[in-house]
């Protein structure tokens, strides 16, 4: 895959090191497997010094959790670190008749054991102007490759605040860029938003994908549950008992400013999920009377009309983001709650899970190949698992087992990491997971937190 990278003139603490706009490109080399990349600690003068620690950890942590690659520990690195380019040296070392224990200064020194990686991250980061700068590069350590501008794949300037948020959103786009060779969509400027009831009554929250900045959208002091988010990372609809009966709101994620939707008169309006063009909402509502059922309107409201007539309860309508014209929901109509599957307009219905135990919350992979979903598999009540099925065979694995209560998966926009709900305690957090159930770390600590929803970033 080649790369070309427009350089701009960077000048920190006197020194220019890279001319304007110059164009580098470089290659990576196809290896079977996933391939192996090592990133040393970069280092930093002046200010950015006491930043540059969160940035290496950040870039660790991101490299480390990702299913993508295989992550070189540091503690097998060479003894010289390259920091810039010019520490390198391409190409193989000549032969020496003794020998030769390497040392790190030559790229291809990185491809021998112990650390024998494909990849070969460097770079170290400076103040100028008041800002963070980082420059990073990623190199192929193949030793056929005759000298280092061949061997580049890519090189970067990256700015940031000048605060340890700066330091940390800086290495956050340094892996991004790492992951994005090996087909790794950044989740940068993605965000998570969930239930928590950690200022006393459940309301709606915010935070980053990696659990920073988490911050309160509501503040109703009343039961406020179910969000969900569009497509284009606009607005987030949830149910709320503020005005008495549980009633749709929709709210912008940037603003927090209150959308019209006009709710029908039911004891229950909830569940929104919205079609790939953000402009239409199905959801789940009593106004037909008896058992919820499946109504479909504009995202305002308007043009309201029903789609199901099971007379079970219908509930948790997904609509697949892929083709906008299939959905799934959770219904009982033969018995415990199940996942079924049907088009838009309530026909061709299949179910999906097995029938043994109860099935519920499912959320849609972005290619519309999989589902999460939690399964109390083997009639195990309350007894909650996450698991993913290939919906065109019903194959199913499970991701978590023996670690509390899980629930209410969501999938990330990149379609390898999975954002979901474990109580394994008195109190419920956000936990985040690579999609083969590895990688399992909280994102959240304080209060109870539940129903977590990853948001697109905004389009």
């Amino acid at each position: 895959m080649r790369i070309l990278i427009a350089f701009a003139l960077v000048l920190v603490g006197g020194r220019c090191w890279l001319p304007a706009m110059q164009q580098i490109s470089g290659n990576i080399e196809k290896n079977p497997g996933k391939p192996h990349v090592a990133v040393p600690d970069f280092r930093a003068s002046g200010a950015a010094a006491a930043l540059i620690g969160a940035f290496n950890k950040t870039v660790a942590d991101d490299l480390q959790s990702s299913p993508l690659i295989n992550f070189v520990p540091k503690t097998l690195y060479p003894l010289q670190i390259p920091q810039q380019p010019s520490d390198l040296i391409g190409g193989v070392a000549p032969p020496s008749p003794t020998a030769v224990n390497p040392q790190g200064r030559r790229l291809s020194d990185w491809s021998l054991p112990p650390v024998a990686t494909n990849f070969l991250g460097i770079g170290y980061g400076a103040e100028d102007r008041g800002q963070f700068v980082v420059f990073g590069w990623l190199y192929s350590t193949a030793p056929t490759i005759a000298t280092l501008q061949q061997a580049q794949v890519f090189g970067k300037v990256y700015t940031a605040t000048l605060n340890e948020e700066g330091a940390v959103d800086a290495g956050h786009r340094y892996a991004a860029d790492i992951l994005a060779q090996f087909g790794g969509k950044s989740l940068v400027g993605t965000r998570i938003v969930f239930v928590s009831d950690r200022t006393g009554s459940k309301e709606i929250w915010v935070m980053n994908w990696d659990g920073t900045d988490q911050r309160a959208l509501t503040h109703y002091g009343s039961l406020t549950t179910f969000p969900s988010a569009s497509p284009d990372g606009r607005i987030v609809a949830f149910t709320s008992y503020a005005g008495g009966s549980p009633s749709i709101y929709m709210l912008s994620l940037d603003t927090a400013r209150k959308f019209p939707f006009y709710n029908q008169r039911a004891s229950m309006n909830a569940f929104v999920t919205f079609t790939p063009d953000s402009k239409q909402v199905i959801f789940s509502s009593t106004a037909g009377g008896g058992a919820a059922q499946l109504f479909m309107a504009n995202v305002d409201g308007s043009s309201f009309h029903r789609i199901t007539s099971s007379g079970a309860i219908e509930v948790e309508p997904k609509i697949n983001p892929k083709t906008g014209t299939d959905m799934v929901d959770v219904s009982d109509r033969s018995g415990l709650p199940q996942i079924y599957h049907m088009n838009l307009e309530g026909a061709d219905v299949q179910r999906l899970s097995a029938g043994t135990g109860e099935a519920t919350n499912p959320s849609w992979s972005p290619d519309g190949a999989h589902i999460a979903f939690a399964w109390t598999k083997g009639f195990e009540p309350g007894n909650y698992n996450i698991f993913v099925m290939d919906v065109a065979t019903q194959q199913t694995t499970q991701l978590t087992a023996n670690e509390g209560r899980n629930e209410n998966p969501s999938w990330a926009p990149d379609g390898v990491h999975i954002v979901y709900a474990s109580k394994r305690g008195r109190q419920s957090q956000i936990w985040t997971m690579n999609a083969d159930g590895t990688g399992k770390h909280p994102l959240t600590q304080s209060g109870n937190n539940e129903k977590p929803v990853w948001v697109n970033a905004e389009q």
